[in-house]
């Protein structure tokens, strides 16, 4: 177990230049006390590892020193191989470098690591499509490659894009891409709206600038992103309800893709929620009261005609109308 982390420790260090004691910790998973033990240990083996003091420092190894070991696992090089998104890849025009360097790792891995690691290739296949098939090809993005070169590049780039029915043009800063799914975004820094984030599908224009520019220090695009993500969350609109439910129903309501269920209670006799409850359905099953967060009107009608007589409206008065109202018009095509 320390031999293992020691060698990580290594890598660590050799693949991305100075790391504090805090970070090392935070990335092995040990207190810094044990980190500190451990650059003793590699000291006293002969690894060139010394510190930096003040408050930019921190460990490092002596420039130009490159270790050949590796220690990779069966196990460790069987997720290598698994994670590779060959689609993604060829998006940025790197999939036959990630099939070159794929092979360079199985021939640097011992026969032992190698052997396992295509065994489990053999008995593991990861199917990331749905079971719906997508009629719609991946959506174009044209101005991907310059986006990509910008960034790699750190030079400004200048953009075209349309904007409330009118095209607009800026130059930006390229800081990171990032694949959700099959969509690719560009976050940016822009001069007056701080950093902000394109869809590259959406962009008209993208041409690479001779300006070269400096990162913000500290900028982390997936701190970045996940930050992002929850501001857009917070932003969609929200519908409450409260619903009376089966508890046959429970589980699929909760993983409701556009629902959130807020709180869950048993609908007690004499309670107006249980009173309207369709009689017919009280005897098969004790109902639940849900209190959830649809997104729109329209959506939460939708949502709850399809479960049927599982589920029913409580509140609000213009939510049960609504429903009311899609039933009369079905039962005039069907009954």
């Amino acid at each position: 177990m320390r031999a293992s982390r020691l060698v990580t420790i290594l890598l660590l260090l050799q693949n991305r230049g100075k790391m504090t004691a805090r970070e090392l910790s935070e990335q092995v998973e040990v207190s810094e006390r044990t980190i500190l033990r451990d650059m003793e240990e590699l000291s006293a083996s002969g690894v060139p590892v010394y510190a930096e003091r003040g408050k930019e420092g921190g460990w490092l190894l002596t420039e130009g020193y490159r270790t050949s070991l590796t220690g990779i696992h069966a196990d460790e090089l069987a997720a290598l191989l698994f994670a590779s998104r060959t689609d993604l890849l060829s998006d940025l025009g790197h999939e036959r470098q990630l099939q070159a360097a794929m092979q360079k790792l199985l021939a640097a891995a011992t026969d032992s690591a190698r052997s396992g690691a295509e065994a489990a290739r053999r008995k593991l296949h990861i199917d990331g499509a749905g079971w719906h098939p997508n009629r719609q090809q991946r959506e174009p993005a044209p101005c991907l490659a310059a986006a990509q070169e910008a960034v790699w590049a750190e030079r400004q780039l200048r953009i075209a894009y349309m904007r409330d029915g009118a095209q607009k043009s800026r130059i930006v800063t390229p800081l990171g891409l990032v694949a959700k799914r099959d969509v690719w975004y560009l976050i940016a820094g822009t001069e007056g709206d701080g950093i902000r984030t394109f869809r590259v599908s959406r962009l008209l224009e993208a041409e690479v600038l001779a300006d070269c520019f400096k990162p913000p220090a500290g900028f982390d695009l997936a701190a970045y992103w996940e930050a992002s993500l929850e501001q857009f969350r917070e932003r969609l609109p929200r519908y409450p309800a409260k619903l009376g439910i089966s508890p046959t129903v429970l589980g699929r309501l909760e993983a409701e893709r556009f629902v959130k269920v807020l709180r869950v209670e048993d609908a007690e006799p004499g309670t107006n929620e249980r009173r309207n409850v369709r009689d017919q359905l009280i005897n098969e099953a004790e109902w639940l009261v849900a209190e959830v967060e649809f997104e729109t009107p329209e959506s939460a009608c939708g949502i709850v005609l399809s479960y049927g007589g599982r589920m029913q409206v409580l509140e609000p008065p213009e939510l049960l109308r609504r429903v009311q109202d899609e039933i009369r018009s079905a039962s005039m095509l069907y009954l």
